[in-house]
């Protein structure tokens, strides 16, 4: 068994502010912006650190240059390499293009479009994009053996001193730019580079700020850590959250967090999306779904930050405009108005107008309807998925169709047979 990493290193104050100096006129200083609506229903001084406006729309510049503008030309001169599912490698491919250096990029097949699209926008005529494996880790196997056949300076999303420490000058702005004192830091979590920056820097200027780290519930990998003592590896992981499904953390940022972070909560894949939709549609702010992992998160801290000043880093916008269908269906999920169900209709005249009439619901819609050829003489199922108006119409509604008999099977509950059917 590994031994846990021990705590060897952490962000200088000195090297983020050389850091900050370095992106000048590179990564923008984005505005902390109070948040009416946030705060009035938390009872809270709630305020988003935009990191969706930087030119690459999210943090990932940061640390990026900062490693690659930190090393020699000796060290570039057979190029760079890095694996993401998109923020990091456009910070990477911006970067590559602004200092004249060739970078090969690696990506996992599920990567928005929209994401691979703008990398290669970025790194222009410098970037080499290699789309390789299901999830972040797959990728990252491939960059290394890469690195290491053609001698290439690999850049690590978040497992490195140099990206840390651009990462860190986020708390080093938020210092900055908060007239207040700062009660709370909610920071998303993928491999731990960002959380750890802000926490290094929060622990030298500001030690009593409580750093709360958010994953999605889907690829908890500082939670499993933290209950391990140790960073682990996950079996699998739900690769929705795409910015911050990672199965494993970095062992540095690990390190920091083991000692730094106030609590860590996983926020399920459906809340983020419900979340996505509340602030472009409260705020008019399109996030991507780690983006919005901060925001969910705010559910799980009430009432604890009734009264205090909160700080939610929006990580990123580099959403992809074709996933919005599917981000409403697993928002309508997770809030129990979209529910779906096998339906055994009696094979008789007016079965179905009898369900449409008298067991769903006057304010339900059926918004899905399969029906499937007949298996037997009695009955013959069909796959139906009813949207509810309120969530607490759905136990009369079960009741209505099993006392009916046409209940067959709930979906919503069996992930395997839901993704297969619907």
């Amino acid at each position: 068994m590994t031994a846990a990493p021990t705590l060897t290193w952490v962000p200088n104050i000195e090297d983020v502010l050389q850091a900050k100096k370095r992106l000048s006129g590179v990564a923008v200083l984005t505005p902390l912006v109070p948040n009416m609506q946030l705060s009035k229903r938390y009872s809270a001084n709630i305020l988003l650190k935009r990191e969706d406006l930087q030119p690459v729309r999210s943090y990932k510049l940061r640390g990026a240059y900062n490693k690659i503008v930190s090393l020699s030309s000796d060290d570039l001169v057979n190029g760079v390499v890095c694996a993401s599912a998109g923020n990091h490698a456009q910070g990477v491919a911006y970067s590559c293009s602004a200092l004249k250096v060739k970078g090969t990029i690696f990506m996992p097949e599920p990567t928005p479009k929209q994401k691979v699209k703008k990398v290669k926008m970025f790194g222009g005529e410098f970037v080499d994009v290699r789309i390789v494996g299901d999830t972040f880790d797959d990728s990252l196997a491939a960059a290394v053996a890469f690195c290491e056949e053609h001698q290439s300076q690999f850049i690590h999303p978040f497992d490195d001193p140099k990206v840390i420490e651009g990462q860190a000058t986020i708390g080093l702005e938020i210092f900055e730019e908060c007239s207040e004192s700062i009660d709370y830091i909610v920071v998303p979590v993928g491999g731990g580079g960002l959380i750890s920056g802000i926490i290094g820097v929060m622990q030298q200027l500001h030690p009593s700020v409580k750093v709360v780290g958010v994953e999605p519930e889907g690829a908890p990998s500082l939670q499993r850590a933290m209950e391990a003592k140790m960073p682990v590896m996950l079996d699998e992981i739900e690769t929705f959250v795409d910015g911050a499904a990672v199965k494993r953390i970095g062992d540095l940022p690990f390190a920091i967090c083991r000692e730094g972070v106030h609590r860590v909560i996983s926020v399920p894949e459906g809340k983020v999306c419900t979340t996505m939709l509340s602030l472009y549609n409260d705020d008019a702010i399109v996030v991507e779904p780690a983006g919005a992992l901060s925001v969910a998160a705010l559910d799980y801290l009430a009432p604890e930050i009734v009264g205090k000043n909160v700080v939610c880093i929006l990580s990123g916008s580099n959403n992809d405009i074709t996933r919005m269908e599917e981000i409403k269906e697993r928002s309508l999920l997770h809030e129990g108005i979209k529910h779906y169900f096998v339906v055994r209709f009696p094979q008789r005249a007016g079965a179905l107008r009898y369900f449409v009439d008298s067991i769903i619901g006057p304010n339900d819609d059926i918004t899905h309807f399969q029906y499937v050829k007949k298996t037997n003489r009695e009955k013959g199922p069909a796959v139906v998925g009813v949207e509810l108006k309120d969530p607490a119409d759905f136990e009369p509604l079960l009741e209505r169709m099993t006392k009916a008999g046409y209940f067959g099977e709930y979906l919503n509950d069996n992930p395997h047979l839901f993704e297969l059917i619907v």
